[in-house]
């Protein structure tokens, strides 16, 4: 008996999680190639024949779609300690997850929220239906979140963002916005179409369920407060969270738990 409690603190991380992490890859017809995206499915998926709620994760500028398991390694944990199936698909470099207006070859709105949500319901168990399909991102990624969201309510519940660039229009010479947006003085109206600033006003109370997080040394807090501010004066309901940290990794990695946990009581208050 002595033996096997030495050997069970010994090895306890036999114990700890079951998930299981694939590199797939999708197909987009819009965009004609294939892309890649992290899955993630709970311990008991193979045996479990109910679906599971879907959180999609969009990686920020320079990423691609293994940048939220790097980020956060902690969620093959939570997998199985929510029940929930993350997907990481891969946003290109700089596509701040928009149909381009001024480059075709961008169309990765199209793709995320139409092309790769019908293959992952297509191919994985999962509940179909937006009260338990969560997105959320970090950065160029926590934009993309929100604009595909509200663009896309049919589609999505609840969305989050982790230190977004959720207004893009102070930042006109950064992170290949012109490629995606042209000039800002030619193509103006492409920079107030496409930021959630201004998306937002499509927005009305209880259509989504937000969660907006921020670090007090982060870059993009001036504009996240905006947008906080915004849907204050719109009255609309939203968790809005700042802490102590900079747009860094570490920062993003432990805000992701406090979304997932937001997600997962949004999704059962659902039901």
């Amino acid at each position: 008996m002595k033996l096997f409690i030495s050997l069970f603190f010994l090895f306890p991380s036999f114990t700890l999680f079951a998930s299981k992490v694939d590199t797939i890859e999708v197909f987009s017809t819009c965009m004609n190639k294939q892309i890649k995206c992290v899955v993630i499915t709970p311990d008991g998926y193979k045996k479990n024949k109910t679906g599971y709620p879907v959180v999609y994760l969009l990686h920020g500028y320079s990423g691609n779609y293994a940048q939220w398991i790097n980020a956060s390694p902690q969620l093959k944990r939570k997998a199985d300690e929510l029940q929930l199936i993350f997907v990481c698909p891969d946003g290109g470099y700089g596509s701040w997850y928009i149909n381009s207006p001024i480059d075709t070859a961008y169309k990765y709105e199209t793709f995320t929220a139409n092309e790769l949500v019908t293959y992952i319901d297509k191919h994985y168990k999962t509940i179909a239906d937006k009260k338990h399909r969560a997105i959320t991102g970090l950065s160029m990624g926590g934009h993309g979140a929100l604009y595909l969201a509200i663009r896309n309510k049919e589609i999505f519940g609840l969305a989050g963002s982790v230190c977004g660039g959720v207004d893009i229009r102070p930042f006109p010479n950064n992170w290949d916005l012109l490629k995606r947006l042209g000039d800002t003085v030619c193509c103006k109206q492409n920079w107030e179409h496409y930021t959630v600033m201004n998306v937002v006003n499509d927005l009305k109370n209880g259509e989504l369920k937000l969660i907006i997080d921020c670090g007090l040394g982060d870059f993009f807090l001036d504009v996240n407060r905006a947008l906080h501010s915004r849907l204050l004066q719109m009255k609309i309901d939203h968790d809005y969270i700042e802490r102590p940290g900079m747009h860094n990794t570490e920062y993003w990695g432990s805000a992701i738990d406090y979304q997932l946990l937001f997600f997962k009581k949004g999704i059962e208050l659902s039901h």
